[in-house]
């Protein structure tokens, strides 16, 4: 093996180093947990079994589990059992533990028992991003992702699934059913094991069925219509494709503009996003601790009621109108046609004619204003706006806030851009990291736990890649 590189002979004795600490160079990243987990108050941020018992076996230490869990999501490690490996080779974690290696049931329970405590150590890392300056720019993307959980689709049931089962098995019962008459009519042409199976399958069939209604009876009872006999918290949600959907939990995040650091998320059961921008937005302003903030959506976002509760939370929403217009799918005038006068609370109509508010509804709690004009049964224009004897237009009593928020948009129409580059680029990056199955624990609290540690690891290494790794030692020592 002339002019390779050779390894060392492994019966060959050599003199290793004598300290552990010589192992791990002063710019390893594994560094940055020892000193962060050391200078966090685990007993405030309230994890179990900070003082030992008395009595009984000597348990590890949480900050030891807690550096081991942050150095698995931080190398794309989450499952218990692999860490358990992972501390018996692994020269880092060797360094880290100080040779402790913890069975995979241990780290385990101090994942499941420890949930809001470990959120709570995400919580700390962003504001020692924010002690940082990290938070340069009052502006940050929120958008949502759905996120698979530990429960296959076959393992999700809701109404219309359980109709196609129950249709599909009643098929197959017929099929079988036919296949013994045809048997009975014509003695010696089906075995007699054939004979006796096809009854094993009926059986089991019908069986399968029984079990299908009662599971229906409890997916009824259930508030959203749907339920999962893997992860019961989990949902079918649909995605962008066609005919396609996941069973999991929907993810929301908020990402400052200026480095792309999560500053707020959440995990939630609920399909859509409509409801989660005032809160999402809320969390973010809290965590940059800035008196105003911009929140830049997507049109899954858009609905009056939060984008009023943004603007009296004085952050400044930017999110593009929902295009659900019937008028505008048939070929006829949309309500932008319409031109609003604040002055006279009147619109002015394509045709130019004035229509003035006629009446006022409550709907859904909101205030509708509905406006028509005098002039529309003789209107030249009149099919090409609507196909009734009056166009109403309807107004809600805040409709001023989205007119603002659209001009606003209009004037920074590079807004969504901003959004793409800034908070899709860490859901793709997480997702990468967990690989073709997303989570691995059960149920909401575990979940949001379990992606709390996968935002740590990734603002950590989202800051190290800023600020080195000694210059962020030094900010967490300091």
């Amino acid at each position: 093996m002339k002019r390779f590189v050779e390894g060392l002979n492994r019966s060959q004795s050599l003199l290793f180093p004598e300290r552990l600490d010589d192992y791990i160079g002063d710019d390893n990243p594994v560094r940055i947990i020892d000193v962060f987990v050391d200078e966090l108050d685990l007993g405030s941020l309230g994890f179990e079994s900070i003082e030992p018992a008395l009595t009984g076996r000597p348990r590890y230490h949480p900050a030891t589990l807690l550096k081991i869990y942050i150095y698995g999501y931080l190398n794309r490690v989450p499952s218990s059992r692999r860490m358990e490996r992972e501390t018996q080779r692994n020269i880092e974690l060797i360094w880290l533990t100080g040779r402790c290696s913890p069975d995979f049931k241990t780290l385990a329970d101090f994942r499941k028992d420890n949930g809001p405590a470990i959120r709570r150590v995400c919580s700390q890392f962003v504001l020692l991003c924010r002690r940082m300056q990290l938070f340069t720019d009052a502006v940050a993307a929120i958008d949502g992702s759905k996120f698979k959980a530990v429960n296959s689709r076959d393992r999700n049931l809701s109404e219309a699934k359980l109709k196609a089962r129950m249709k599909q098995l009643e098929s197959n019962v017929a099929c079988y059913l036919d296949e013994l008459d045809r048997a009975d009519g014509e003695p010696g042409q089906l075995p007699e094991a054939r004979v006796a199976h096809l009854k094993r399958k009926i059986a089991t069939v019908r069986e399968h069925m029984q079990q299908l209604a009662s599971l229906g009876e409890v997916m009824r009872g259930s508030p959203d219509q749907q339920l999962s006999m893997t992860d019961p918290d989990a949902r079918s949600m649909a995605t962008h494709g066609r005919g396609s959907g996941v069973v999991g939990y929907n993810v929301q995040m908020a990402v400052e503009a200026a480095n792309h650091l999560v500053v707020a998320h959440e995990v939630a059961n609920e399909g859509h996003d409509r409801h989660r921008l005032a809160s999402t937005a809320d969390a973010a302003k809290t965590a940059m601790a800035c008196d105003q903030l911009t929140v830049i959506a997507d049109r899954g976002y858009y609905k009056g009621e939060q984008i009023l509760a943004c603007e009296q939370n004085c952050v400044t929403p930017l999110v593009p109108k929902t295009q659900t217009s019937s008028s505008t799918a048939a070929g006829r005038f949309d309500k932008r046609d319409f031109r609003y006068d604040a002055n006279t609370d009147t619109y002015r109509c394509p045709a130019n004619e004035v229509a003035t508010r006629r009446m006022t509804t409550v709907e859904d709690g909101s205030t509708i204003h509905i406006y028509w004009s005098a002039a529309c049964p003789t209107c030249p224009l009149r099919s090409a706006c609507t196909t009734a004897r009056h166009r109403r237009i309807r107004r809600w009593e805040h409709e001023a806030v989205l007119e603002t928020m659209q001009r606003r948009l209009d004037h920074h129409p590079e807004a969504m851009r901003v959004r793409r580059q800034t908070v899709e680029h860490v859901f793709g990056t997480l997702k990468a990291w967990m690989g073709s199955t997303h989570f691995l624990m059960r149920t909401l609290p575990k979940v949001a736990t379990e992606m709390s540690l996968y935002v740590l690891a990734y603002n950590m290494k989202r800051v190290i890649k800023i600020m080195g790794v000694k210059a962020l030692m030094q900010a967490i020592t300091t």
